[in-house]
């Protein structure tokens, strides 16, 4: 994980009866790893989330978009399959390639008071743009 930690660049948006998440970044990669910790604040508080756990994801797409879902349905997958939440993101991405670091710990209810279960990211203002060098947004609605 990165030795020091930059404020968080990430927010939340309304979406109906689902929700949005969005992440900044100077980076694609930074763009990817904030929108991770959208969407665990999506669920809990991101400051109950302890990093004692790392798990590898790898995914690949035919463009930036496409991979931004994908990611995001694999953090979805990991949480669901081993009853984890993840507070912190590493990303490598080359040729629409990504490399993954997912950093957590297994959910406790009474710690973490998960407000919602997340099935699944959408194509629903699914975008990754780049609006000058260094500032980069990576969107998409989430299903809730």
């Amino acid at each position: 994980m990165r030795g020091m930690q930059k404020p968080s660049r990430w927010e939340h948006f309304e979406h109906g009866a689902d929700i949005g998440v969005r992440g900044y970044g100077d980076s694609l990669e930074e763009a990817f790893e904030q929108i991770g910790l959208a969407l665990t604040a999506v669920i809990t508080d991101l400051n109950k989330v302890e990093c004692e756990q790392t798990v590898t994801v790898q995914c690949d797409a035919p463009d930036d978009e496409l991979l931004l879902a994908d990611w995001l349905n694999a953090i979805i997958y990991e949480m669901a399959i081993r009853s984890m939440l993840f507070s912190r993101f590493q990303v490598s991405i080359k040729n629409h390639v990504l490399q993954g670091t997912l950093c957590g710990e297994i959910v406790d209810i009474q710690k973490h008071n998960p407000a919602v279960e997340i099935k699944g990211a959408t194509y629903t203002a699914l975008q990754v743009t780049c609006k000058q060098q260094d500032n980069w947004c990576a969107q998409c609605v989430v299903d809730v």
